[in-house]
C-alpha cells in the first residue's frame, strides 16, 4: 500500500514521500527500497544512515530521520498493527480429513478444519472457524469456543473448557493431571486423584510445549487475554490473572495465583500457595517464596525489591575484598598481627 495509506490506518505523522510504495515490513539491516522497518531501541539508531529501506517507524520523540518516516506515540504497538496488515496466515481448508477421527456425539462448528490424524474424543464440543492442525488430541467431554487453533502435537485433557479466539502452538498439553502425591512411609507414594479440571478463557494464546495441570478439586484457570510463552509450566489449582504475560520456562507450583497484568520473566518461579498482586513485575529467573502485594517489582531469590536487589548483585564481587578487610580491622590491622606473631 502506498505509505500515505500506511500511515493513516496506523494513526502515524507522515514525513516524506506520501505515494511511496510499501510492500512489506523487514529489520533495519534486511529492509529493502519497499519495505518499511522500524526503530523501536534507541540503540539501533545509528543504523538510520546505513539501512535500504523505504521508510522508517519511529516514535514521536526520536530524532530526524534521513528517510521518509511514520511516527508515533507507541511504535511497539503501531508495529504490531503493521505486520498485522502484511501478514498473509496459510490457507485453511474447512472440513474434515480422512485420516482422523472424530468420536460419536462430537459437535463441530461451522467452517472448522480437521487436519490429518487429529483424533476428538465422544461429546467434544468444537467452535465455529476452529483450526486443528496435524495429530493434536481432544479428548471426551472437551468445549472449545470460536476461532480455536490448536497447533501440531497439542493435547487437550477431558473436560478442559476453553473460551474463544485461543491459540495453543506446537505440543501444548491442557489438563494433564497435577503432581499430587502423598508420602507414605515403608510404602510408594500415594497418588491423589486429580478429579478437577483446566478453564482457559477467551483471547489467550499459549506458547509451544507447555503444560497446564488440572486441578485436584474446581480448576485451573487461565484469565482473559494472559499470554503463556514456551515451556511455561502451570501447576494444579493455579489461577493466572487477567491479560498477564509469563516468559518463556515461567513455573508456578500448585495454587499459585497470579493477579492481572502481572509479568514473569524467564525461568522465574513461585513456591505454591501464595498470591501475586496485580501489576507485579518478576525479572527473570527470580524464586518467589512469599506473597507479592499489587505493583511490587521484585528480582532475585527469594525475590526482594528489584532496586534493593540489583545493588546486592552489585555488590557481590566486591565481598571477597571487604570480608579480608573486615577481618584485618577485627585483628587490629597488619601491624598488631604481625606483633602478636
Amino acid at each position: 500500500m502506498k505509505l500515505k495509506e500506511l500511515a493513516e490506518r496506523l494513526g502515524c505523522e507522515l514525513s516524506g514521500d506520501p505515494d511511496l510504495d510499501i510492500h512489506g515490513i523487514a529489520t533495519i539491516d534486511e529492509a529493502g527500497p519497499n519495505e518499511l522497518t522500524f526503530l523501536t531501541n534507541p540503540r539501533y539508531s545509528r543504523k538510520l544512515a546505513t539501512t535500504r529501506a523505504g521508510a522508517v517507524l519511529l516514535s514521536s520523540s526520536s530524532p530526524a530521520a534521513p528517510l521518509p518516516s511514520l511516527r508515533c506515540g507507541d511504535p511497539h504497538r503501531a508495529l504490531a498493527r503493521a505486520l498485522a496488515l502484511f501478514y498473509e496466515p496459510p490457507p485453511r481448508l474447512p472440513g474434515v480429513h480422512p485420516t482422523a477421527i472424530v468420536g460419536d456425539g462430537a459437535k463441530l462448528g461451522e467452517g472448522v478444519s480437521v487436519g490429518p490424524y487429529v483424533v476428538i474424543g465422544e461429546r467434544a464440543e468444537i467452535g465455529d472457524g476452529s483450526v486443528l492442525h496435524p495429530h493434536v488430541v481432544v479428548y471426551p467431554d472437551v468445549k472449545i469456543g470460536k476461532n480455536f487453533v490448536a497447533h501440531a502435537g497439542a493435547v487437550i485433557r477431558e473436560r478442559v473448557v476453553i473460551g474463544d479466539n485461543v491459540v495453543v502452538h506446537a505440543g501444548v498439553v491442557l489438563g494433564s493431571d497435577g503432581f499430587g502425591f502423598v508420602p507414605v512411609a515403608g510404602s510408594h507414594p500415594l497418588k491423589i486423584p486429580q478429579t478437577g479440571s483446566v478453564k482457559v478463557e477467551d483471547d489467550v494464546e499459549i506458547g509451544a510445549n507447555s503444560t497446564v495441570d488440572r486441578a485436584t478439586v474446581g480448576a485451573t484457570v487461565l484469565g482473559a487475554g494472559a499470554k503463556l510463552d514456551n515451556l511455561v509450566m502451570i501447576g494444579h489449582g493455579s489461577k493466572v490473572g487477567e491479560d498477564s504475560l509469563l516468559a518463556g520456562q515461567v513455573g508456578l507450583a500448585g495454587s499459585t495465583v497470579v493477579g492481572r497484568r502481572v509479568m514473569m520473566g524467564g525461568q522465574a518461579g513461585a513456591a505454591g500457595h501464595l498470591t501475586i498482586g496485580d501489576g507485579v513485575q518478576v525479572a527473570a529467573k527470580s524464586g518467589i517464596a512469599n506473597s507479592l502485594e499489587p505493583g511490587a517489582v521484585v528480582g532475585g531469590y527469594p525475590a526482594i525489591e528489584a532496586s534493593l536487589w540489583r545493588r546486592a548483585v552489585a555488590a557481590f564481587p566486591k565481598l571477597p575484598d571487604l570480608l579480608r578487610r573486615v577481618r584485618q580491622l577485627e585483628l587490629g590491622g597488619p601491624e598488631k598481627r604481625s606483633a602478636e606473631t
